[in-house]
């Protein structure tokens, strides 16, 4: 049975006050979780005091991205020892965001989950189409591609140090969700795609939801059988909306 994961990232939000009180208030309402793993991606910034408050609870953390390299001339990038540094258990690699904005490629996003892999971190790789692929019929292209590079570098056994999360980038902070049938669809297909390389990781990979998941259609989306938990965004800033996830995924 795969333990069910809800992940909140926080992205580029808070300030240290408001961290403090989110953090308090999953804290607080974390006993209500009976069976979920429970995490949290804040900024690198509120690592310290996550680290601080959440140290001895159920609650674990990580960071939203990291270097490839361990250390170097790199200004601004943040390396994997780092993390360790702050007991992180995951760090997100290939978000959309990422993928986006900073023009990563599937090799470079493959070669994070290597760097994660190798300081013992727990990467959360991202896959997932915008709208322009979902409406030409190519969402499994693009995903087997995107999964294609990391098993590539790595090969698929490597995926049973890591969780897969299907965001459908068309449905990230717009509002819009896919439906609990195409979701499923598409986790049906990343699960099947390991397969190919590797039946026993298929089985026991995690693979989470990540697109305008709230407490009102979680239950319905992880119930399906290839759904197992969340990469929440927008929905992980409030504690209740949160709590209210992740008891849902129990």
């Amino acid at each position: 049975m795969r333990r069910p994961l809800v992940a909140g990232n926080w992205k580029m939000n808070g300030s240290l006050e408001s961290i403090r009180g989110l953090l308090d208030g999953i804290k607080r309402g974390i006993g209500r979780v009976k069976s979920a793993e429970v995490a949290v991606c804040p900024p690198y910034v509120y690592l310290p005091e996550t680290q601080k408050r959440l140290t001895g609870s159920e609650i674990a953390w990580g960071g939203q991205d990291l270097s490839t390299e361990m250390s170097g001339a790199y200004t601004g990038e943040v390396a994997a020892p780092m993390l360790n540094d702050f007991c992180c258990k995951y760090v997100i690699v290939g978000h959309s965001e990422r993928r986006g904005y900073h023009a990563e490629s599937d090799e470079l996003v493959a070669k994070k989950f290597a760097a994660a892999r190798a300081a013992g971190l727990m990467p959360i790789l991202c896959v997932g189409e915008t709208l322009e692929e979902r409406e030409a019929g190519t969402t499994n292209a693009v995903v087997a591609r995107q999964l294609d590079a990391v098993i590539a570098l790595q090969e698929a056994d490597a995926l049973a140090d890591g969780v897969v999360a299907y965001e459908p980038v068309w449905a990230i902070g717009t509002g819009r969700t896919a439906t609990p049938e195409q979701a499923q669809e598409v986790h049906a297909f990343i699960r099947a795609r390991v397969a190919e390389s590797n039946q026993d990781v298929a089985e026991g990979l995690r693979i989470l939801y990540g697109g305008s998941m709230k407490p009102d259609n979680a239950k319905e989306l992880i119930g399906k059988p290839d759904i197992d938990g969340g990469l929440i965004g927008g929905a992980s800033l409030k504690a209740e909306d949160f709590l209210g996830i992740c008891t849902a995924a129990d």
